[in-house]
């Protein structure tokens, strides 16, 4: 077409510039604008039509996930019981089939349609936006998003691909499909597209998809298995609640929840819901579709398909996972406490013994909160059964916690009057002085009990109760096992748990073990794991009993306690509730459970209405975004006919909107004096891409493996050509076959852009090998050593910027290329 045409329309305005480059634009307003002011117009236009596009594609990969995630219940042979079975509802859709079939039409629908409506409406005459977008996004796909998932990972964290074998076909057909396309254009048929070359592009699309599959299934590089999906729900079905509903958690990871966060009275139960929920959301397994929502949403401010927690609940969650991390002993798992601004101060430990011989005995204050003032307070000892003067000196002094300081150790002297004497006792307490009460405080453990202990003798083991009661909802029953008149030499006892009603590995985990006490050791702790089932039961008991010791002790007079499982019914109301609100907070996650009320309320909102946890960037994306969020509230929701009325209307506006892009993109180009290759390579390719970069990013930061986050690049590489190219030309190529003329395509800027990103391709393709295998980049393709991981990262956008400068030079005569 005519780069510039005469409007009637215009009265004042003879002719205007580019007017006859679009299907529907431009208007004839334009006519008497400076061409500055049309091209600053046309690209905020593009820009929005961009936002329009990520806003209307959420919805399209939403439809795709309610119809990928489909599932149908299949009947098993119960490995537990003869002659029963279980039923299990397991995904109808593979993963490797979805990622390459719905979801790479899903990400990559706009270059597709955008070819398929460029040959079109050129009334099957092949242009440049369509093919030069496609090539465009497969490099920027491949190099910058490349970069950049390498680069978000924190060192020296690393990303692997998993499904190996799927990422080495899919990779070989992204690279394939690029080469073919340029034997196509330079060799076989110089210029032109036969009709048989066209089926076989297309074909191509399903071989990739099937091949992909088998890889999956280790049917070519590997003889291991995986365990089916279906095996997997066998051993550990799926939970319900009241109602038969299937829940998204089983009732054991509540529990070991609620133990992990300890019994925290500063947390509503909504709080505590909303931890959990943060919890599973951060381990549940994401599809690549989830992610691509994600990425759009991030964009446009809206409801997020995390859980978001408010500062406080995010704080208490960083401090869990930390400890988690760190792999603590259970009685040592922090009580999540409520966060102060004033300095506290208390012992360290609320029990400390000490041998009469030593003649001392070290008390420890610690501090927690700020630690940049000094802190006074005083230590004060009370007696016991031991006297102050005759078996310890007393103490009753002000103390400084110097600026920097978070531990003070307080010396107490012991004395030795070689008699024997039984163990004595005495306390020490903590308190602060008056002028201080206003600048610090002090905590729960502000008295010590001191032991004297008797060292001339090896002692009695007991334990310090004959009866031990525990609440079934305690996750250990922590029974003390006490060393009393005498410390001297190293001791040893056994102990073993014995039933009475309550019954081994049903209701308690059975124990047959050893206690050591080393030389001046006085007190023991033995664990028993109690298990919890929120089923509501009668009281419950158990035995432990001492016996062989050895050493020269002696077994005292508790040699055996009775431990009693109390039933919780308050725990198991408040657990279960819990549980309900769980898994409200994960069904808002969903996107197959939308309808028109739900759909409008989040177009209506920033942040999906989530107030609380939105941030400044989410209320400018939703500003910008309203109208077209008003706008697509009105496609049909995810829950009727099973999506798939979403993906057909959705994937209309797509078309309308992408009609509208090439339009916009080629006036745009025309004004700057771009041609339609170079704003196809950069600003219609970018445009389209931004989504799946965000979605690579979020699956790099928070998916286990690198799959999600370039292992689907590839794949989606070659679809666009076997689909976004195949299905045109066949189209095109069948048309002009009827009227037995050749279906010309021009090789010019295509073939030469394409040489270059499959030269790209190779070295890209070789460093994330090197990657995989090489100790120096943490043998992972994402992430690893800092200064590997920023040097690969900006190796990836060297290539991407030569790409782009190479392509644009050959475009302008720079660079002589003879197709």
């Amino acid at each position: 077409m005519s780069t510039e045409s005469y409007n009637s329309t215009t009265v004042s305005c003879q002719r205007f510039k580019c007017s006859g480059r679009g299907l529907i634009l431009p208007f004839g307003i334009e006519a008497c604008m400076s061409i500055q002011l049309r091209a600053v117009l046309y690209f905020i236009f593009l820009l929005y039509l961009f936002l329009g596009i990520a806003i209307i594609a959420d919805i399209f990969m939403s439809a795709i996930e309610t119809i990928t995630s489909r599932k149908q219940k299949i009947r098993y042979p119960d490995p537990g019981e003869k002659d029963k079975y279980l039923t299990v509802e397991v995904r109808l859709w593979n993963d490797t089939v979805a990622n390459l079939t719905l979801m790479a039409l899903g990400s990559s629908s706009p270059e597709i349609l955008l070819s398929i409506i460029e040959i079109v409406g050129n009334r099957f005459e092949a242009g440049e936006l369509g093919p030069g977008t496609i090539v465009g996004s497969a490099a920027y796909n491949l190099l910058m998003i490349s970069a950049i998932c390498i680069a978000s990972i924190n060192a020296p964290e690393t990303r692997r691909i998993k499904l190996y074998n799927v990422f080495l076909v899919t990779s070989f057909f992204g690279f394939f499909a690029y080469i073919w396309l340029f034997i196509v254009l330079s060799v076989i048929s110089k210029d032109v597209v036969e009709l048989w070359e066209a089926v076989v592009t297309f074909l191509m699309f399903p071989l990739v998809v099937i091949l992909a599959y088998l890889a999956e299934k280790n049917c070519f590089l590997s003889k291991k298995i995986e365990m089916e999906e279906e095996e997997k729900l066998i051993i550990t079905p799926p939970e319900t609640d009241a109602a038969g509903i299937p829940r998204s958690f089983h009732k054991d990871e509540l529990l070991q929840f609620l133990r992990d966060l300890g019994q925290s009275s500063n947390l509503s139960i909504e709080d505590k819901a909303q931890l959990f929920a943060a919890k599973l959301s951060e381990n549940m397994h994401r599809s690549r579709m989830q992610y691509r929502i994600q990425g759009a949403r991030m964009l446009t401010g809206g409801k997020s398909l995390f859980v978001n927690l408010p500062d406080k609940l995010q704080e208490i969650y960083d401090t869990m996972e930390k400890y988690q991390r760190m792999d603590d002993e259970p009685s040592q798992s922090p009580i999540v406490q409520e966060i102060d601004h004033l300095p506290k101060l208390e012992f360290t430990a609320t029990a400390y013994a000490v041998l009469e011989n030593e003649q001392r005995i070290d008390v420890i204050i610690k501090r927690t909160g700020p630690i940049n003032v000094n802190v006074r307070f005083r230590l004060d000892t009370i007696d016991g059964t031991a006297t102050a003067g005759e078996d310890y000196i007393k103490l009753s002094e002000e103390f400084v916690m110097e600026s920097g300081q978070q531990e003070k150790k307080i010396t107490i002297h012991v004395i030795d009057d070689n008699q024997w004497e039984p163990d004595e006792t005495f306390f020490v307490k903590l308190s602060l002085p008056e002028s201080e009460e206003n600048r610090a405080k002090v905590g729960s453990k502000t008295v010590a009990l001191v032991t004297i202990i008797n060292d001339d003798e090896p002692g009695y083991i007991h334990f310090e109760e004959p009866i031990n009661l525990v609440k079934e909802s305690v996750g250990k029953a922590e029974i003390k096992v006490a060393r009393v008149n005498g410390a001297d030499g190293r001791v040893s006892v056994h102990y073993r748990t014995k039933d009475i009603e309550a019954v081994a590995t049903r209701d308690y985990e059975p124990a047959d073990s050893e206690l050591v006490f080393e030389h001046g050791e006085i007190s023991k702790i033995i664990a028993i794991p109690i298990m919890n089932d929120l089923d509501a039961e009668k009281d419950e008991t158990f035995a432990v009993e001492l016996y062989n010791p050895t050493g020269g002790a002696t077994i005292g007079k508790h040699g055996r306690t009775v431990v009693t499982i109390i039933n919780d019914d308050n725990y198991i109301t408040m657990a279960n509730k819990m549980a309900s609100l769980v898994q409200v907070d994960m069904d808002k996650l969903s996107v197959t459970k939308t309808t028109w009320g739900q759909q409008f309320k989040d177009a209506m909102t920033v942040n999906g209405g989530d107030l609380e946890t939105a941030k400044f960037v989410h209320y400018v994306g939703h500003t910008f975004s309203f109208f077209w969020k008003i706008l697509f509230a009105f496609v049909p929701p995810t829950s009727i006919a099973g999506g798939w009325l979403t993906f057909f209307v959705s994937l209309l506006f797509i078309a309308i909107l992408t009609a509208v892009v090439g339009d916009v993109a080629a006036i745009f180009g025309c004004l700057v004096g771009l041609k339609d290759s170079i704003t196809a390579i950069s600003f219609v390719a970018l445009g389209t891409s931004l989504p799946d970069t965000f979605a690579s990013m979020i699956a790099a930061k928070n998916s286990k493996t690198a799959d999600d986050a370039i292992g689907n690049v590839t794949g989606s590489n070659s679809v666009n050509v076997f689909l976004g190219l195949g299905l045109p030309w066949l189209v095109a190529a069948v048309y002009w076959e009827s009227k037995n003329l050749p279906f010309t395509v021009k090789a010019g800027d295509l073939s030469f852009s394409v040489l270059v990103f499959s030269c790209s391709c190779i070295i890209g393709m070789i460093l994330l090998t090197l990657r995989r295998f090489l100790g120096v980049f943490g043998k992972a393709e994402l992430g690893g050593p800092t200064i590997p991981k920023y040097a690969c990262s900006i190796f990836f956008v060297f290539l991407w910027i030569c790409y782009l400068t190479l392509s644009g030079l050959q475009a302008y005569g720079h660079i002589y290329w003879a197709a």
